[in-house]
């Protein structure tokens, strides 16, 4: 792949023009790719060899694509974590990879913490494998296939050990091809933004896959931008597309209210994944930007996006149809074939589906069943086509012996104009009884007796029950860093 990207930027004349943005410096398609093939000399220095595994633990950035193509090059397989991650993450991450060498960003390229956190393996700064670059001699690309592993992304951990999953050197040009081209029209005059980072599927795709294979550029961000700053990387790169989750979205709309802004003026496209959009959060994000919002839904193990809107066809309030590639069907808990307008799981199969989880040989089994990936997503397909996503199988709550979708009971209580989150689980009393609760993150200040509104509106508009015997306003709901909410902790009770 690197080595193909490389080609392509000569070969289509791209190399001159700007491929990354950050702090205020602009990187050229032709710099990245020669800073690649000097990193993966450097790498090669640190003992890395065809086929071991690399740990990247570093933000956003210049650093993190030229690590990611150095690897690449000496066909080795990149393992991508969250920089932030607790040290316990990343020890588990190291291990499980088995990888030969680590490298960090900033804050873990101490000496101690590195050994604490990555089990006494080798660690190498970026920084300093930055420095390195400037006297080594650029890397032959090491030969290999469409089918050789290029790196191990982990599943996000919404309900449990998060999972390692495995793709080729052939999936980021099917992303492309399938999702890039056809379904976004990214052309080389884009300029994307993206709130998901780097380490993960969705940020992955985004700001790094489409850009070098388009010849367009992406707007780098080191920590998740704050609404204000989301503003003025727009205004400033004159970025066209925007790639966010549904809470990102609903922060920037509540930090200044709907209303067309003149900063978001260059925005032709506003792409959101991760989470279901709460109903009504399309329109303000439409009216705010002057452009559409294209919802979809991927998972880590297909790459990136099995189920797209676009431009041609858009329908708010659904995942769109199958992307190009792609088969996808429902079925019911015994695996049988749903009809259409009843509620049933996703089961996708296509080109960039994972072979498999790392050292995962159960889990792979009961996931991946003759090609087809089993996503544990609930939907409904609609006549025309397009899938309504309806939450998570994992996301059902037990109450009274009676299952309960969460998101009916969220989709009531968000109606109420005081309201900023809401997430509802089933959470066990002191006496051991599951009991139905809602926590409220509330529009500040919250309105005196808040909470007893919600339980009326909830009457109003609920069978018995699937009313909250109680609501918790709280300053904040628990998520994954790319938005997810956590519900496992929800479940708890407090986090």
């Amino acid at each position: 792949m690197a080595a193909h990207l490389a080609d392509l930027a000569k070969r289509r004349g791209w190399t001159d023009r700007a491929a990354f943005h950050q702090d205020h410096q602009a990187w050229t398609h032709g710099e990245v790719h020669d800073l690649a093939a000097r990193a993966a000399t450097v790498l090669a220095e640190h003992g890395v060899r065809p086929g071991d595994r690399v740990l990247l633990a570093l933000p956003d950035g210049v650093a993190w694509v030229a690590s990611f193509l150095g690897v690449a090059r000496l066909g080795a397989v990149a393992v991508l974590v969250n920089p932030e991650l607790p040290a316990a993450d990343h020890a588990f991450t190291a291990q499980d990879t088995g990888a030969v060498l680590c490298v960090t960003g900033p804050g873990l390229e101490d000496a101690k913490e590195s050994a604490g956190r990555f089990a006494g393996r080798q660690c190498l700064g970026a920084d300093q494998l930055v420095a390195l670059t400037s006297a080594a001699e650029p890397a032959p690309a090491h030969p290999v296939d469409a089918h050789t592993p290029l790196y191990v992304q982990y599943t996000s951990g919404t309900t449990g050990r998060p999972k390692g999953v495995v793709h080729t050197h052939g999936d980021p040009k099917t992303y492309h091809d399938l999702i890039g081209r056809r379904v976004l029209r990214i052309t080389q005059d884009d300029v994307a933004l993206s709130v998901s980072k780097l380490y993960f599927a969705y940020g992955f795709g985004n700001a790094f896959v489409f850009p070098l294979f388009s010849g367009s550029s992406a707007v780098l961000v080191a920590r998740r931008p704050t609404p204000s700053a989301v503003d003025e990387l727009v205004a400033r790169h004159r970025v066209t597309l925007l790639y966010s989750v549904p809470s990102a979205y609903a922060a920037l709309v509540t930090d200044r209210g709907s209303g067309h802004e003149a900063c978001f003026a260059s925005v032709r496209a506003a792409v959101s994944a991760g989470e279901g959009m709460p109903e009504g959060l399309g329109s303000q994000v439409t009216e705010l930007l002057g452009a559409p919002v294209l919802e979809q839904i991927g998972s880590t193990e297909a790459g990136h996006a099995f189920c797209a809107n676009g431009f041609e066809h858009n329908r708010p309030g659904t995942v769109g149809r199958p992307v190009p590639g792609f088969e996808v069907e429902l079925r019911d808990r015994a695996g049988r074939p749903v009809p259409d307008g009843e509620e049933g799981e996703l089961w996708v199969r296509g080109p960039t589906v994972t072979p498999g989880y790392l050292n995962r040989s159960e889990e792979t089994e009961r996931t991946l069943v003759g090609g087809w990936l089993a996503t544990r997503d609930r939907a409904r397909r609609e006549p025309d086509g397009t899938y309504r996503h309806l939450g998570r199988a994992d996301d059902m709550e037990m109450v009274g012996g009676i299952t309960v979708s969460p998101l009916e009971v969220e989709a009531v209580l968000r109606t109420h104009p005081a309201v900023k989150e809401v997430a509802v689980a089933a959470v066990t009393d002191g006496h051991g009884m599951s009991r139905l609760r809602a926590f409220v993150v509330p529009l500040t200040p919250a309105p005196a007796g808040l909470e007893t509104d919600l339980l009326r509106l909830a009457r109003e508009h609920l069978a018995a029950f699937k009313v909250p015997r109680g609501v918790s306003l709280v300053p904040s709901l628990p998520r994954t860093p790319t938005g997810k909410l956590r519900r496992q902790l929800v479940r708890q009770g407090a986090w």
